[in-house]
């Protein structure tokens, strides 16, 4: 088997204004490998049921959505490896993210699964509504609502849309916190994993307290369990230094940190499937 690897463009409408982002990061990842000695494919989401390519070395892939996943998972079966794999990325769908980080023991933010086609007592307010399997591609699949008529006419909205089930998560105030990983469990060679973290912008910071290391290992304990290698997502430190995980995404944009991550990206894929390479 030669030394080809696929990578695979997310959906643009799964990168609602990150469109330009998430193509540089996946290009750029590619760039580096193809500096390494890899022959690098390109694709779409779209151009995955293409039958006539020889089967490349692996693939590495930020698509989302369920039929493409099933497609590769088909190629992974036959001996491909992948990065994420497919069933990583569709265990960041929210209700099975849910799910496996109940399962692994992973402290989450507090999550109800309601049904869109009914009313459903909020709780506690402000609370957020948000679609229950993809993360956010267009304006109504995540609402923040102050009161139960918002609450109601989000999941209206959704139930419009087709979208049988919302999550429903409360407001927790504190410091949002944006971050970057690549190898949650450490790298082929034992490396230490590659990991960033900010303050979202736009926000009143108000400095709470923060153990980054804390923050880290939360993070990669949740990667790890629902099988991401290169992840990102989103935190909140609380005024009592505690850390409310609020999401998990397979292979962000990586934008503040492009070019560190995609070299690093690619250093990893280059280390990952070098043992079985032929």
């Amino acid at each position: 088997m030669s030394n080809s690897c696929w990578g695979i463009f997310r959906e643009s409408t799964h990168s609602p204004g990150r469109e330009s982002d998430d193509t540089e990061i996946l290009r750029l990842t590619g760039k580096h490998l193809e500096a390494k000695g890899f022959q690098v494919k390109l694709k779409t989401a779209d151009e995955v049921h293409e039958i006539d390519d020889a089967r490349p070395r692996f693939v590495f892939l930020m698509c989302e959505r369920v039929e493409v996943l099933h497609r590769l998972r088909a190629l992974e079966a036959g001996g491909v490896p992948h990065v994420n794999s497919p069933r990583a990325v569709h265990n960041t769908y929210r209700d099975r993210m849910i799910a496996v980080l109940d399962e692994a023991n992973v402290p989450f933010i507090q999550s109800r699964i309601v049904s869109t086609a009914e009313p459903a007592a909020p709780g506690a307010l402000p609370v957020w509504v948000k679609r229950a399997d993809v993360h956010n591609t267009q304006d109504g699949d995540v609402v923040f609502a102050p009161t139960e008529a918002v609450v109601a006419t989000a999941l209206q909205g959704l139930a419009e849309r087709g979208i049988a089930r919302a999550v429903l998560q409360p407001h927790v105030a504190g410091d949002l916190i944006k971050f970057y990983g690549i190898g949650a469990g450490g790298g082929p060679h034992r490396e230490p994993p590659w990991f960033r973290w900010f303050y979202h912008k736009d926000q009143q910071l108000v400095g709470h307290p923060l153990d980054p290391r804390q923050l880290a290992r939360l993070v990669r304990r949740a990667a790890t369990a629902l099988g991401l290698e290169v992840y990102g997502g989103d935190a909140i430190a609380t005024a009592t230094g505690e850390l409310v995980l609020l999401d998990v995404n397979a292979w962000p944009s990586f934008a503040l940190y492009r070019d560190e991550a995609s070299a690093g990206i690619a250093a990893y894929l280059a280390l990952r499937f070098a043992g079985g390479r032929r």
